[in-house]
């Protein structure tokens, strides 16, 4: 008993310490980013996800193998979770013939078909008809490989959306919708926009299975897609997972836009609440974990980030005319 126990314990640490250094993957980029920013040799507008890296780190540990994801234009977290691949990441963002795009796709438009990741798009809503194409392919083929796609609260006020809902739950496809609600389309927040109580609630009218949490927190995000995932093998029908978080930076840009005046500033304390990277690292230390074994992944990925962005500055441009390559009108 004694021996099993240690070795649950022992899994369950190197469980923790992957999904830590995955989120301090998503966050170490986009700190990066911002840095590098202002040299001006990233060619791309950039959305930088710094406040919201749980949600997708946290469901993308557990859909299983073969999942497809789609996402949206902040895609940042989303593309190194499901990769874990900086050198292709920056080759990007540099513009250059190393990226998955070859510098074509920018940072908005990141995919890696070959490990899931089908899709990701600057326009909103746009990725969720396909995601639902997706998973009624797989029920054509009588597959019970998942879909999942990540959107903005912004694209729920999009009609394509509902009828894409609407859709899965009469068909009963295997597609986790994610909401990742940070309560602002740009500037504009939910009340002066939704016209309905609450995301969840207005979903809840459906056939499918609803849960909304606390996408801050790393661990109930965890939670509550395996247990979406559950029902969803119990009663198969679509899962609409409604998670809260807070933008801490501008919706498009590497800086703080609160003296805009459309939104408060939080406090030092509030800024700690609501940081994912350092309530998963109080977690951990309530577990046990060591501070020095927090501090060797940091450098860790550090080293890694700064690697990656020296190879993207060194790599080639893309030839002229890869401009007319993999392009479809």
């Amino acid at each position: 008993m004694l021996q099993t126990a240690s070795r649950h314990s022992s899994h369950k640490r190197a469980e923790a310490l992957r999904l830590y250094r995955t989120l301090l993957l998503a966050r170490r980029a986009e700190e990066a980013i911002r840095e590098e920013y202002g040299a001006d040799d990233m060619k791309t507008p950039v959305h930088l996800g710094i406040g919201q890296e749980a949600i997708p780190v946290g469901v993308c540990h557990v859909l299983p193998p073969a999942t497809k994801t789609f996402g949206t234009y902040r895609n940042h977290a989303l593309f190194l979770a499901v990769t874990q691949d900086t050198d292709r990441f920056f080759g990007e963002l540099f513009g250059k013939a190393t990226g998955p795009g070859k510098g074509k796709a920018g940072s908005m438009h990141l995919a890696a078909p070959e490990q899931g990741l089908v899709a990701t798009s600057a326009v909103v809503g746009t990725t969720i008809p396909v995601a639902v194409g997706a998973a009624l392919a797989n029920a054509y083929r009588d597959s019970n490989d998942l879909v999942a796609v990540f959107f903005g609260d912004g694209a729920v006020e999009e009609g394509v959306f509902w009828e894409s809902l609407n859709f899965a739950c009469l068909k009963r496809l295997r597609i986790l919708f994610v909401c990742e609600d940070n309560g602002f389309a740009i500037h504009t927040p939910a009340k002066e926009r939704q016209g309905f109580r609450s995301i969840s609630e207005a979903v809840r009218g459906f056939n499918c299975h609803v849960m909304s949490e606390d996408g801050g927190d790393l661990l109930s995000v965890i939670a509550s897609t395996r247990r979406l995932l559950e029902l969803m093998d119990k009663q198969p029908k679509p899962c609409l997972l409604h998670l809260t978080c807070c933008r801490l930076l501008e919706h498009v840009g590497p800086n703080e836009d609160f003296d805009a005046g459309y939104r408060r500033r939080p406090t030092a304390e509030e800024r700690e609440r609501l940081d994912p990277v350092v309530r998963f690292e109080r977690a951990m230390s309530e577990n046990g974990i060591l501070p020095s074994e927090l501090a060797a992944l940091r450098l860790a990925v550090d080293a890694q980030i700064r690697a990656s962005i020296r190879a993207a500055q060194a790599a080639p441009f893309p030839p002229a005319d890869e401009l007319y390559r993999d392009v479809l009108a």
